[in-house]
């Protein structure tokens, strides 16, 4: 009874994080939208670069930390040792601290550095990385806040503060983006102006969530402070081994997310540099590279974003039953956890896949559908894996193998240059090697982590329901959308009333055919 409980909290949590997840991308790809018609797809292409560097230093400075936090504070609770946990949060704000502000110093300072020796293809992306700068810092101290909260289990709070960042981002975006763009139209940098404008909506958002999660804090402190006042097994650990427990939790974990987010610089650099010999402008591959992070990566990044939140709800999940020694439970949510990001990561890569151009074609005008919609029917199945190598070593950082996803993920990076390299320089497919290339990343981590797993834990994927029964559904689904699509272009050649009924016809294909092999207790 209490092992299905803990499952279910497990689910709700996830749930509330996923859903507040969803809706902080679709903000994101609706206000991507005008920014992108206002600042123009040049712009957007040195955004874009930009945020990938910023994701690095981001990553480098204090990415381990919320998932630290969360990790250690959940031991301490799940032991009642409330001193302790607190005395963990005051740690580790103090490294975000300082960590954050060494990064976001190195990034403002160096920015002109950067684009001069690393991303001369990209001219004026040492401005929106001065914008960036400053935001490394904020986001390092939120995520100490919301792995604190996520260490005692409840997502109520990030989700909320994420939601209302977004919200902050996409007005100020918008509107710098506009007010830069045309303050610097006739300057010979006025691409670089317009995505600094576009960055600026980072910063605000951020700095908006630290201030509510901080606001949180203080209304809650009184509660828990109570709870240390009657605590009676917190160990008093020193600063130094707290410090030193915090530093070995984050690196692993910030290693193996680095090289997550050095395959997608190694992919600008090389692809900026090898198109430039093919004999592309820079302009061009801009415009190319643009088109990759908004018809791409945004889109699949909405569905992405559920694991992302499914796995921070799962870690201090995880580690609480293993602290119990409860390891048939730790399988269990591993399995529920899976299970429930494969019922919308398949049907979303199948709707990805068919109606990836004519989605294309609504949201991103300024960029060539045809050209992201084959981005999408090449690379849509990435989210399939992408979300399983995220469950899976969030997984394995919970039974405290922190070490093992940072192998798998340089083994992978290894694949991904090499295999990157060789299709730039013998093929012509150009912008879809770097697709390709991204969607062979997770698959290596995924296979190694499912290994390892079964190594540690004797963890088995269950197949059946968790992936044929979603698939045969969404090819289902598929067929459908793509006949009702069909009919309405044919009867009204209205590209938005096609796509709104293929959605409501898919959204009741897909479910309905779960529900009906639910009641048959197929599924």
């Amino acid at each position: 009874m209490n092992q299905k409980k803990s499952i279910k909290n497990l689910i709700l949590n996830g749930g509330i994080l996923a859903t507040a997840g969803i809706l902080v991308r679709v903000i994101g790809l609706v206000y991507r939208i005008p920014m992108v018609n206002i600042i123009g797809a040049e712009a957007n292409g040195i955004y874009s670069a930009s945020y990938n560097v910023y994701n690095i230093m981001l990553v480098l400075s204090s990415y381990g930390l919320p998932m630290a936090v969360s990790k250690l504070v959940s031991n301490k609770l799940a032991k009642k040792q409330y001193r302790d946990a607190k005395k963990i949060f005051r740690i580790s704000l103090a490294v975000a601290t300082v960590t954050g502000g060494l990064a976001a110093c190195l990034t403002f300072f160096g920015a002109h550095f950067i684009e001069r020796h690393f991303y001369e293809d990209y001219v004026g992306i040492a401005l929106p990385l001065k914008v960036l700068a400053p935001t490394i810092l904020i986001v390092s101290m939120l995520g100490v806040f919301r792995g604190f909260y996520q260490g005692q289990g409840t997502t109520i709070p990030t989700a909320l503060s994420q939601l209302m960042e977004q919200v902050v981002n996409a007005i100020v975006s918008i509107a710098a983006g506009y007010i830069l763009i045309h303050s610097f139209k006739d300057s010979s940098n006025a691409a670089g102006y317009g995505a600094a404008g576009g960055t600026m909506g980072t910063a605000f958002g951020a700095l908006t969530a630290l201030v509510i999660l901080v606001a949180i804090y203080m209304i809650y402190r009184p509660v828990f402070n109570r709870k240390i006042r009657k605590d009676t097994r917190s160990i008093d650990e020193e600063t130094s081994e707290i410090l030193k427990v915090i530093i070995v939790t984050m690196i692993p974990i910030i290693i193996g997310q680095t090289f997550y987010q050095i395959s997608a610089v190694i992919d600008d650099i090389m692809f900026g540099k090898m198109m430039r010999l093919a004999g592309y402008t820079s302009k061009e591959i801009t415009v190319m590279l643009g088109n990759y992070s908004s018809s791409y990566t945004m889109l699949t990044g909405v569905v992405m974003g559920i694991a992302s939140a499914m796995s921070a709800s799962m870690l201090p999940s995880i580690v609480a039953s293993k602290a119990r020694g409860e390891y048939e439970e730790i399988n269990e949510k591993i399995s529920a956890t899976v299970k429930t990001n494969m019922l919308v990561a398949i049907p979303a890569f199948m709707g990805l896949v068919v109606l990836g151009e004519p989605v294309v074609e609504l949201l991103f005008r300024k960029y060539d559908s045809t050209q992201g919609g084959m981005m999408l029917t090449i690379g849509g199945i990435a989210v399939v894996f992408y979300t399983m190598s995220t469950v899976t070593s969030s997984a394995l950082q919970g039974i405290d193998k922190m070490d093992v996803p940072v192998y798998h993920s340089c083994i992978s990076l290894a694949i991904h240059v090499v295999l990157l390299f060789m299709l730039l320089r013998f093929t012509n497919l150009g912008i879809y090697a770097v697709v390709i290339g991204t969607t062979t990343f997770p698959i290596v981590i995924m296979i190694l982590n499912l290994l390892a797993l079964n190594k540690y834990i004797g963890y088995t994927q269950e197949v059946l329901k968790t992936f044929i029964i979603p698939s045969v559904c969404g090819i289902v689904m598929s067929v459908c959308v793509v006949l009702v699509y069909n009919l309405f272009i044919f009867l009204t050649n209205r590209n938005i009333i096609a796509i709104f009924f293929a959605l409501i016809v898919a959204a009741a294909s897909y479910f309905g055919l779960l529900l009906i092999l639910k009641k048959k207790r197929i599924y």
